[in-house]
């Protein structure tokens, strides 16, 4: 993408300053009155009507082929996508899909992002759909689209469109007649729905997708533009801090609000109920306030939170429904051996780097909010319901946020600068939660416990798998005004929607639950708790870092007990063969199995196909431990990947990358500080995350492409089989197996000193 179509998306983002802007949808006809089917993502359910289930991904739900490109008689091609940018790459990889089925350089495209104002409905930007659905929308949609131009072009020449070409948004004939896509969107009406069946090109002609595109977002992030919504600025806008509850149900009782509304550019206090803020003019103002504020604020005590002993039995206390999601039956060999082994997994926080941030006007009647959030369109229903006020008024612009993976606070600070933005008419506000806040009031990733047994024959084959695990939704996003954390804090609190289990085959604590692998006798429950006693909801890849840490974990117990390479072990149990090729590529790639190694090293092996839906991923590594302080380092990984077709190569690299690191850190470090009187971990000191200098020493990504194969997701699908690994490795380096997360520091000193 040019600079100038980085100024035009940047300008868009602006607009609300001074101007309107009134866009109109059309929806599927008689949508309400058609059957529908209910797809269940990491977000709310999506219906879906049955005239348009045979179309590809996101079209599904955004038929139109106008609600995804949009070309003026100027010439000028939009692209729209529902789905955000995360750091992921996902803008860029998405352009270089529509950039190839359009026959367009990518330059000459602007390409938008989620804005409730403009883009299509798709949701959450999550659980690694984007390239699967809004990626597929996008590559049928233009392909559709540039086949109607050109069949315009063609009836207008008098000529078959098979002897037309067409490149970067100009049509020509043999005879050296032309038309620009300006010129043909004349003679097509673009407002039309998608066909099940696209002109696709053909894979082997592909120039965009499959090549390494530079990242359009890094630019200005590495030359410190204004690249985050943290940045963003506005003529006239006004500073906001607030105030939050110590504990969790504390309800305010004063404030010293004439003390803080004589202190220096200090604007207002804004209160409502217990939801209390402070605007200034100035951001150092409004801080030095707030401090002020919180200090002479005084709270009803809350309630106490669980004891951190205790959590994991607790679990098994809360746990209301017992959900069977596999039980099959199969005849098998004589068991000859059990085993059994119980893992457990911490509560653990987002930690984005940058504080959740929101800017919000209001202004004429409408509320505009630009926001992080990774669900723009739930947060326009949950901030409409919140207000009072019709969706059409409320408008959800997404700016990049400085650093998230799940549900951080986000939509809360959205929610936050909406209410405060109401009491300020005319004027754009601009709220940051302070480093605190961000980790106290974050809704962190659920604790787990996990139970496995299974047998052997005396061919060391599996013939019974027996898994269970106890925790929670995983996810709870934005579905009710009610969870929206400020909406609770309101003279007329709204209430959370109650939490729900998340269906297979994408669950949400049973997320990956079900191995891969053939077990002849498979029975597998989830134990589901609807409350849990801390805030908790999405965390990259939900439950599947800890159920894949369970399975690899056992596998290597069970190939141990069966006296068979590990590697060797999970391929006697695996008939998908494109799991099979990217268990051999990665060992291959490690050299496995490895020679003897020095003291204090060791070497593991893991395997997952996320949600058993997308992208495959094998990966070996090798750690060192330090005895004496428990610390471990995770010295080499190769990891192989089959993620279908591949969009950008070095975009999956990226996330494999970025995978494994922050599964390190979630696996070997990570875990959150509370006692039964509050959080604790309310800075960096006091929840340690992965250093610089136990960054991985190298990791190799080897990709197998499949091309004109669907999309599979990959940002998420290295964190499970990484934890397998480290796991495993940990065992070969000390002897000890290690059940309980995180792994590394003084438990596994203690451990080792046994």
């Amino acid at each position: 993408m040019s600079v100038k179509d980085e100024e035009i998306n940047e300008g868009r983002r602006r607009f609300l300053l001074s101007g309107a802007l009134v866009v109109s949808f059309s929806m599927v006809p008689g949508v309400g009155a058609m059957a529908q089917e209910v797809i269940a993502d990491e977000g709310a359910a999506v219906h879906v009507g049955k005239e348009t289930q045979a179309l590809a991904g996101s079209l599904k739900t955004n038929p139109y082929l106008d609600s995804w490109i949009r070309i003026d008689r100027a010439g000028k091609v939009t692209v729209y996508t529902g789905k955000v940018e995360l750091g992921t790459g996902v803008r860029t990889a998405l352009l270089q899909i529509a950039a190839e089925e359009l026959d367009m350089a990518p330059s000459l495209i602007t390409f938008l992002t989620a804005d409730t104002g403009a883009s299509p409905d798709e949701g959450l930007t999550a659980g690694s759909h984007t390239i699967a659905d809004s990626g597929s929308a996008l590559l049928n949609a233009s392909a559709q689209v540039r086949g109607l131009l050109v069949d315009a072009a063609a009836q207008h020449f008098g000529v078959a469109g098979s002897v037309l070409s067409a490149r970067n948004a100009v049509i020509k004939a043999p005879d050296g007649r032309s038309m620009t896509y300006g010129e043909a969107v004349g003679l097509v009406d673009l407002h039309r729905m998608a066909l099940p069946v696209s002109p696709l090109k053909n894979p082997a002609t592909f120039a965009v997708i499959g090549t390494s595109l530079p990242r359009v977002d890094i630019p200005r992030k590495v030359t410190g533009g204004v690249s985050y919504v943290q940045d963003l600025t506005m003529p006239g806008m006004l500073h906001a801090r607030v105030v939050m509850p110590p504990v969790y149900e504390a309800r305010l009782l004063q404030t010293n609000t004439p003390v803080i509304l004589k202190m220096p550019g200090v604007v207002k206090v804004v209160r409502n109920g217990s939801m209390l803020a402070v605007v200034a003019k100035g951001e150092w103002q409004a801080v030095q306030a707030q401090r002020a504020l919180a200090a002479g604020s005084q709270w009803t005590p809350g309630r106490e939170l669980p004891d951190p002993a205790t959590v994991h039995r607790d679990l098994k206390a809360i746990a209301t429904q017992h959900i069977e999601i596999a039980n099959t039956h199969a005849a098998a060999g004589a068991a000859v051996k059990t085993l059994g082994a119980k893992y457990t997994k911490r509560y653990m926080l987002h930690g984005s780097i940058g504080p959740s941030c929101a800017v919000a006007l209001f202004k004429d009647g409408a509320m505009t909010v630009w926001t992080h959030s990774q669900g723009v369109y739930p947060l326009r229903d949950g901030l409409a319901e919140m207000l009072s006020m019709p969706k059409d008024k409320v408008r959800c612009i997404h700016v990049e946020g400085s650093g998230c993976y799940g549900h951080n606070g986000a939509d809360d600070v959205a929610a936050h600068a909406a209410l405060i933005a109401r009491e300020m008419d005319g004027q754009p506000v601009r709220v940051q939660w302070m480093r605190e806040q961000e980790q106290t009031w974050d809704h962190y990733t659920p604790a787990m416990v996990t139970e496995v047994s299974a047998s052997l024959d005396a061919s060391g084959s599996i013939v019974d798998w027996n898994y269970a695990l106890w925790s929670s939704s995983h996810n709870e996003r934005i579905v009710n005004a009610g969870r929206l954390i400020p909406a609770q804090w309101l003279e007329k609190p709204f209430v959370p929607a109650l939490s729900v289990p998340m269906v297979q085959p994408e669950g949400g604590g049973d997320r990956n639950a079900i191995p891969l692998y053939a077990l002849p006798n498979l029975h597998v429950v989830n134990n589901f708790s609807p409350t849990m006693p801390l805030h908790t909801s999405a965390m990259r890849s939900l439950g599947a870092h800890m159920n894949v840490f369970t399975i690899e974990m056992f596998m290597d117990e069970l190939a141990a007990a069966a006296g068979i390479d590990p590697v060797a072990f999970r391929l006697k149990h695996m008939q998908d063969p494109r799991a099979r090729d990217v268990i051999q590529l990665a060992a291959a790639k490690f050299g496995w199995p490895r020679a003897p190694r020095k003291r204090n090293h060791g070497v593991g092996f893991a395997f997952a196909k996320y949600k058993n839906l997308m992208a495959y991923v094998a990966i070996a590594v090798e750690v060192s431990v330090v005895p004496e302080t428990g610390q471990v380092i995770l010295e080499h990984a190769e990891a192989a990947v089959d993620s279908g077709q591949i969009v950008n190569p070095d975009g999956i690299r990226n996330q494999i990358e970025g995978g494994v690191i922050q599964s390190a850190s979630w696996t070997l470090y990570e875990q959150l500080q509370f006692d039964t009187k509050r959080i604790r971990s309310f800075d960096w000191s006091s929840y340690p995350i992965l250093r610089f200098s136990a960054v991985p020493r190298s990791v190799n990504v080897h990709l197998i492409d499949q091309p004109g194969a669907p999309f599979l997701g990959a940002a998420e699908a290295s964190m499970g089989p990484t934890a397998g690994a480290l796991g495993n490795a940990l065992f070969d380096a000390t002897g000890k197996r290690l059940r309980d997360l995180p792994l590394a520091g003084e438990g596994l000193r203690k451990l080792i000193d046994v």
